[in-house]
């Protein structure tokens, strides 16, 4: 082996080395959720260091509570809303994925139909309003958005969607449903600077969480995939709308036990 190679495998090998290392080093904070609250997740400190990068007020609100103390038609509306097989699937939920996969290629051929279909983009001429890139959706589960915003970052690579499945699996693996929920409602966003159950039930409904009716829960639920969005009119007829959907599904909803 020529001293070339021999480079190549010794740094390969350190590179393996330093991959498991950060592997074990997060296996590690997620065993010790099981006992301990996490008081931040890194979406929450990269968002503090947001608003000071950008000198905008530092408002924060979050307030941990027990699961217990949450109502439990938050828990249903939030489950419904996010992730209806949660009880079921290990981590991933594959044919929500799959049914993602399929709506995102429909969304791509419209888009791209729209396209050509218009004179104006065919000849490359100006005097056209530019398209919207299709709205893409996604199939995450509860848990692997909580590995998502617990412990990496907001990037989108092919690598950080390996270390989220991997950190998904080491959740599911290593805590219960019950404590993935626990963890997940307390430090999801709900607003900028607005963090978990506690905080949201009171800024927008004046109330504790543990008291939230299920109209209350499940316009908290719409909210959750566009927060920032929906905090400037959580009085929307959107919001109305999809709240009475969660609703009429909260019902079927089985919470973890």
């Amino acid at each position: 082996m020529n001293a070339a190679a021999h480079q190549l495998l010794r740094f390969a090998a350190l590179l393996a080395l330093c991959v498991l290392a950060l592997q074990l080093v997060f296996v590690a904070r997620i065993a010790l959720t099981a006992l301990v609250d996490p008081q931040s997740t890194t979406f929450q400190r990269s968002e503090m260091w947001r608003l000071v990068r950008d000198k905008r007020p530092l408002l924060w609100a979050q307030r941990w509570v027990p699961l217990a103390q949450v109502s439990p038609h938050l828990q249903r509306a939030v489950i419904a809303s996010e992730d209806a097989a949660f009880t079921e699937h290990l981590g991933v939920d594959w044919e929500a994925v799959e049914r993602a996969w399929e709506r995102n290629q429909r969304e791509e051929a419209r888009s791209s139909g729209a396209r050509a279909a218009t004179p104006a983009a065919r000849r490359g001429g100006a005097g056209t309003a530019p398209r919207r890139p299709p709205k893409l959706v996604g199939g995450s589960t509860i848990t692997q958005q909580l590995a998502k915003n617990l412990l990496l970052s907001g990037e989108r690579t092919a690598a950080r969607k390996a270390q989220e499945l991997v950190l998904t699996l080491a959740l599911e693996a290593l805590l219960s449903k019950q404590r993935i929920l626990e963890i997940y409602l307390n430090n999801v966003e709900w607003g900028e600077g607005l963090f978990g159950a506690q905080a949201a039930a009171r800024y927008y409904h004046r109330v504790d969480a543990a008291r939230l009716g299920p109209e209350a829960a499940a316009r908290l639920a719409v909210m959750l995939p566009a927060p920032k969005l929906f905090e400037k009119a959580p009085g929307s007829a959107y919001v109305s709308e999809r709240a009475a959907v969660i609703v009429a599904r909260m019902g079927a909803v089985e919470l973890p036990r």
